[in-house]
């Protein structure tokens, strides 16, 4: 599921993060940069899936 999410997270940036955050801020905030900045809004984006892959223990939780 990690590799969907990562090339999700290059082609479409906000999917991506709405798959590993929900809705909250990072996900608001990743929709900005995207519509702004597409390169910024992938970017944060990755960041969220790795950060997300690497510590499996933290529950889904949205805002976090």
């Amino acid at each position: 599921m990690n590799i969907v999410r990562i090339i999700l997270a290059i082609f479409l940036p906000p999917v991506a993060a709405f798959l590993t955050v929900g809705i909250g801020l990072h996900f608001w905030l990743n929709i900005l940069l995207t519509l702004f900045f597409f390169v910024p809004g992938m970017i944060h984006a990755l960041w969220l899936v790795v950060r997300r892959a690497g510590n499996n223990s933290i529950p889904n939780i949205p805002g976090t």
